[in-house]
């Protein structure tokens, strides 16, 4: 097809599209974007081009190059069911995209669901984002039109409620709408399957393979927007009681008599909500838990979906803890608490006047307040679940490929189970026996009885129950990270993250590392080099295959890399461990962090040498 014919057939796209969608902005964006695609006449001969007309066709191929992205394919859905930047087209986050997205999910539903009654029951969420309650609206009234039951949370509210309410309200499905932690110029559309569509252990778990396929697959079948029949009315709006019951099921666990109440009145705590939707749920469940002192970053409290404070919502960003790090300094506070913005993930600040010798120069920590590592986190999370289950038959702590392994050793002196699963809770939350389970991303599931997914908030409740416990004892997480390193060994994490504009040069990276894979890594040598695209084997009976490489090295040093799931990146996980004596000396401890880092420092310039980053 000669470039003529192919300019041709992407206008006649473009207006097929604009004439099919439901959504006048974005119609009129497309418009306007595909008149400035029209390329300007060529001066007549003998005239000389002006530095106008040549602004004019550079904007003209700009606005193309454009048009060619937005529709270079219907946006995926994939296990993570859609994400993307908001936009017209039917490659970008819109109306139109999501109302087809319903659509199908609906016939998949109905497909296996055919001859049972009640019909399929879906409920459906959504987040503070630009466009996130007008996509849930299209949901409820789509699922509506073609029979199913459909509910509506009854305001912006937390991921976990929604997870919460596919097992508590028996629902078959669950769609919420929300983006994470991305940029604030994306949006995004989870779905959780749960009552008569799958087995007990995935009730309320995001969906996996194969059925993303099925349903991407009745996605295709939608010929247009318009063919899709929606309902003007029908749907039921929850009332508030369902945020009361995923509170009080928060709240089940936490221990109630007066000495932990007491415990929980002493510790003061610095929240921020990343301005997300998570203030007033997190707030109202740790004063009913006893803690009492709990300051909110005023700049960050309010749900704003342009993000104005953090260049990226994601507490693992450099700065985006920042202002809760420096009010918990004004304010001699013991403990941060960082949700992102759906509050499904928690990350946690601690004051550590060692922190400039093992965490860099940045200048929190040179202050003395840093964040937690999400595999610190979920070591302390770990150990506490351990220690309260220690010996129980068929329970199971579990991890991703990617997170430390330092999970494991607490499960096995614990006398429990342990499971490595894929990145991801839609495998995590899988997993049979589940009592918690973690990934190094801050996601943390520890009441995987009321929520098969990441939980921010019940995280952050436990976290600042046994911030409180060590308090009462004159002690504080960091004391009971040395002891897991004396008990366990220390166990320190890295990561190196590179962004692509091409997500062709992702695969581009991986693959140079696969050709040609260092010999040795950190001065060990590399004793075993795993493809994950071949899937793992190994003694629990191994895993899917999932696109990147493992490597380790003689003295236990590991790499993890892949591609991100969410984001247009390569990810690189880094693990050492330094021996530490049982009896080790604080300052022993210290000086075997210091280690551990320089080892990281060095383990993250050689494996992005190899990844030609």
């Amino acid at each position: 097809m000669s470039s003529d014919d192919a300019w041709s057939d992407l206008v006649s796209q473009v207006r097929a599209w604009i004439d099919d969608d439901p959504d006048p902005t974005t119609a009129a964006e497309l418009t306007a974007l595909l008149a400035r695609a029209e390329t300007p006449e060529r001066p007549a001969a003998g005239h000389r081009t002006d530095p106008a007309h040549q602004r004019a066709r550079q904007d003209a191929e700009i606005a193309r190059a454009e048009l060619a992205d937005r529709f270079s394919g219907l946006l995926e859905f994939g296990t993570a069911g859609l994400r993307g930047a908001m936009g017209g087209g039917p490659h970008r986050m819109n109306r139109a995209v999501v109302i087809r997205a319903a659509a199908g999910l609906g016939q998949y539903l109905l497909g296996e669901l055919e001859g049972l009654t009640p019909p399929p029951r879906v409920v459906v969420g959504y987040d503070a984002r630009h466009r996130s309650r007008d996509f849930a609206l299209d949901s409820v009234s789509v699922l509506t039109a073609v029979g199913i039951e459909a509910l509506l949370l009854p305001a912006a509210l937390p991921t976990p409620v929604l997870a919460f309410c596919v097992r508590h309200l028996g629902a078959d499905a669950g769609i919420m709408v929300t983006a994470s932690h991305n940029p604030a110029a994306d949006n995004g559309y989870k779905v959780y399957l749960g009552g008569r569509v799958t087995e007990d252990a995935a009730r309320g778990s995001q969906i996996v393979p194969p059925v993303d396929a099925a349903i991407a697959a009745h996605i295709a079948h939608v010929r247009s927007v318009a063919s899709v029949p929606r309902a003007e009315s029908g749907w039921r709006v929850l009332g508030t009681d369902v945020v009361d019951e995923y509170v009080a099921a928060t709240l089940s666990a936490a221990p109630s008599a007066p000495a932990d109440l007491a415990l929980a009145s002493d510790l003061r705590i610095v929240l921020t909500p990343m301005h997300g939707v998570g203030a007033r749920v997190a707030t109202r469940v740790l004063a009913e838990a006893g803690f009492t002192h709990v300051s909110l970053v005023p700049e960050q409290a309010e749900p704003d979906p342009d993000f104005p404070t953090v260049a990226f919502p994601n507490p693992e960003e450099p700065g985006a803890l920042d202002l809760a790090l420096g009010l918990a300094r004004d304010e001699g506070a013991d403990l941060v608490l960082a949700l992102d913005p759906d509050a499904d993930r928690c990350a946690v600040g601690v004051l550590d006047r060692r922190a400039r010798s093992f965490h860099g120069p940045d200048t929190a920590a040179a202050e003395g307040w840093r964040g937690l590592h999400g595999d610190e986190t979920g070591a302390l999370l770990g150990w506490s679940v351990a220690e309260e289950l220690s010996g129980r038959p068929g329970a199971v702590l579990a991890s991703s490929i990617v997170s430390s392994r330092q999970l494991e050793c607490i499960a096995t002196d614990h006398g429990l189970g342990f499971t490595p699963t894929l990145t991801g809770f839609k495998w995590l939350s899988r997993v049979e026996g589940l009592v918690f389970g973690y990934e190094e991303a801050l996601g943390y599931c520890v009441d995987p009885q009321h929520v098969h997914d990441k939980d921010g908030i019940s995280a952050a409740l436990r976290v600042a129950r046994l911030a409180a416990g060590l308090k009462g004892q004159g002690r504080t997480l960091l004391d009971l990270l040395d002891d897991l390193a004396r008990r366990y060994g220390l166990y320190l994490s890295g990561q190196v993250a590179a962004r692509f504009e091409d997500v062709a040069g992702i695969a581009a990276a991986v693959d140079r590392l696969r050709s040609a894979p260092p010999s040795r890594l950190g001065g060990s040598p590399v004793v075993r080099i795993d493809d994950l695209a071949a899937g793992t084997d190994d003694d629990r009976g191994g895993l899917p295959p999932t696109e990147g490489l493992r490597l380790l090295t003689e003295d236990g040093t590991r790499v993890v890399v892949r591609p991100s799931g969410t984001e247009p990146k390569v990810k690189c996980y880094l693990e050492v461990i330094v021996p530490v004596a049982p009896d080790a000396s604080d300052a022993d401890v210290t000086s075997a962090r210091t280690t551990a880092r320089s080892r990281l420092d060095v383990l993250a310039r050689e494996i992005s040498s190899a990844l030609g980053l």
